[in-house]
């Protein structure tokens, strides 16, 4: 890029907010799981919309590709700019601009951390429920930006259900200021939802306003050994009723998965004898005896052979612990070929059981890492590299272990994306799952919102 664009576009932000130095780049240049670097000729850190507006109407005189980024944990390679892309860094925009308890609703710019605006909403006896294992780094704008799911979907949705307004920079500079709190609001097409899930393809969200709700006043969480994901579906449906519906979370962990985080990180299985499965599930101000009864009645419907309720705080966390450290001890075991992908409820047994044959099938020794939400039907259907066998060597498989995994998932009416996006990883993909009435739509809102396309190109859609 010409120094004297490059001199211009940091006039906007400072010269210290205007990266240059490739040590200084790094971290916002390499993926956390070191599957992508990226290159760029400079980074930039807005403080504000204001700077963020000047920065697109810059870009949009000048042809120039921009690539947002929030906390730089993304899974799809959205966030990672490739050659002349200037990459726009949204971590210094961290106010909580507002916390309005009456009003259930909190307001804050794109770059506030995740577990800051849980403990905002906490100092004030309400939730905001979403969840993830990465909410001590991720950031609210790429939570938007990709609908991020998490842990608690199955009482309160994703992120899109937890939005009440968007401020949005578009291509040209111009800002939406759509920050509204309102619950009810039949006027028209609803703008936001359309920059929800786009991944930064359509403009920059810099502020939300976000649902919150009545801090739970009684958690029950359970740990329990199941023979089947039918049986887990077994108890799922039994947890719906026994709670009144009060089902927070249902996630399903494998026995390798299990296994893994307690070799490489030292997780703790709270039970003492090993299953092929295992559930996790929690109820929120469900009755007292309501948890107990259900894996009671599960127990004498052969659902589960054992099961170990936390009695404190402590040891909730001991469960969900072991939990969120799945996705990191799969490192340990060489290369990884990740699904995120998404069956309805009723469909998650049958896809685990026919996925996992058509793996095996594909490659001898491919170890299935299967886990995730089951109560929404999202898998994440993980294939970690046969014990001995080259790590690049299996890694170059991964489009082809995708066209085995996917077909499974299709066949079954599910989605290939589920929680993560699409970014590059998976644009061409578009191409085969959707059709090309959806496609003609999705490049025509591209191209009304984003004419000379600078914003993200070749993320979501293919080029």
């Amino acid at each position: 890029m010409d120094a004297s664009l490059i001199a211009k576009f940091s006039h906007i932000v400072g010269a210290k907010n205007a990266i240059t130095d490739a040590a200084e780049q790094a971290p916002y240049l390499r993926e956390w799981r070191d599957m992508w670097r990226g290159v760029t000729p400079v980074v930039l850190r807005p403080v504000n919309t204001t700077e963020v507006s000047e920065i697109m109407k810059l870009a949009y005189e000048t042809n120039t590709k921009i690539v947002p980024q929030s906390g730089n944990t993304g899974l799809v390679n959205a966030q990672i700019p490739q050659g002349d892309e200037v990459l726009l860094s949204l971590n210094r925009m961290t106010r909580i601009v507002s916390v309005d308890a009456a009003d259930n609703s909190i307001t804050v710019e794109a770059g506030c951390i995740l577990k800051s605006i849980q403990d905002a909403a906490e100092a004030v006896d309400r939730l905001f429920p979403l969840s993830l294992a990465s909410e001590g780094s991720c950031r609210i704008g790429g939570n938007l930006s990709t609908n991020a799911g998490g842990l608690n979907v199955l009482a309160y949705g994703n992120t899109r259900e937890l939005c009440l307004g968007l401020e949005v920079v578009m291509a040209d500079g111009r800002v939406w200021n759509g920050l509204k709190a309102l619950r009810k609001d039949n006027t028209g097409y609803d703008l936001k939802d359309l920059f929800i899930g786009a991944e930064g393809t359509l403009g920059v969200i810099t502020a939300a306003v976000l649902k919150l709700f009545p801090q739970p006043k009684r958690r029950d969480t359970a740990f329990a050994a199941v023979p089947s994901p039918e049986a887990a579906l077994g108890l799922l449906n039994l947890a719906k009723i026994a709670s009144g519906n009060r089902v927070v979370s249902f996630e399903l962990l494998s026995k390798i998965g299990v296994g893994f985080a307690v070799t490489h990180l030292q997780a703790v299985n709270p039970l003492a004898e090993p299953s092929a499965w295992y559930v996790l599930l929690e109820f929120a101000d469900a009755s007292p005896d309501a948890l107990e009864m259900c894996l009671e009645q599960a127990l004498n419907q052969g659902l589960l052979g054992d099961a170990a309720i936390a009695q404190t705080a402590t040891q909730r966390q001991t469960f969900w612990q072991l939990r969120e450290s799945l996705s990191e001890a799969q490192k340990f075991e060489g290369g990884s070929i990740k699904h995120d992908v998404s069956v309805p409820v009723s469909k998650v047994p049958d896809f685990l059981a026919a996925a996992t044959q058509a793996v095996e099938n594909f490659m001898s020794g491919a170890r299935v890492y299967a886990f995730g939400h089951m109560g929404d039907g999202n898998i994440h259907f993980n294939v970690s590299q046969p014990v001995g066998m080259d790590k690049a060597a299996y890694l170059a498989q991964w489009p082809a272990m995708n066209k085995v995994v996917f077909a499974e998932v299709l066949s079954r009416g599910g989605s290939i994306s589920a929680e993560h996006g699409i970014g590059r990883l998976k644009a061409q993909d578009m191409l085969k799952i959707k059709s090309p009435l959806e496609i003609e739509m999705m490049r025509s809102l591209k191209q009304l919102f984003d004419p000379k396309n600078i914003l993200n190109p070749g993320r979501v859609l293919p080029l």
